[in-house]
């Protein structure tokens, strides 16, 4: 699906999340079906709870979610798409 983040995408951004083998703290289990949860949340403007099971437990992802953003991970993802011309465009809407 054209909604969906790749796994092209991801290995881009992959240097910058945390849970990779070698970081402190537990290490990630699925990044691209977290990022595709996210992903999905805002691109439908629903409810967390309203997550479909395919991306695992809405509370864990949201959590997840809320630990990245304080964090600056995301932040430190659109800096680095940015300018980027292989992804087309990156937008971050900041009513969400």
């Amino acid at each position: 699906s054209r909604h969906k983040i790749t796994k092209r995408t991801l290995a881009t951004i992959e240097p910058l999340i945390p849970g990779k083998e070698g970081d402190s703290g537990r290490t990630a289990k699925d990044n691209l079906k977290f990022m595709n949860g996210v992903q999905w949340i805002i691109r439908t403007g629903c409810p967390w709870r309203e997550l479909p099971k395919r991306f695992g437990k809405w509370n864990s992802v949201y959590r997840r979610f809320r630990r990245w953003a304080k964090k600056g991970v995301f932040a430190r993802i659109f800096r680095e798409l940015r300018g980027k011309t292989a992804f087309g465009c990156v937008m971050a809407d900041g009513m969400i």
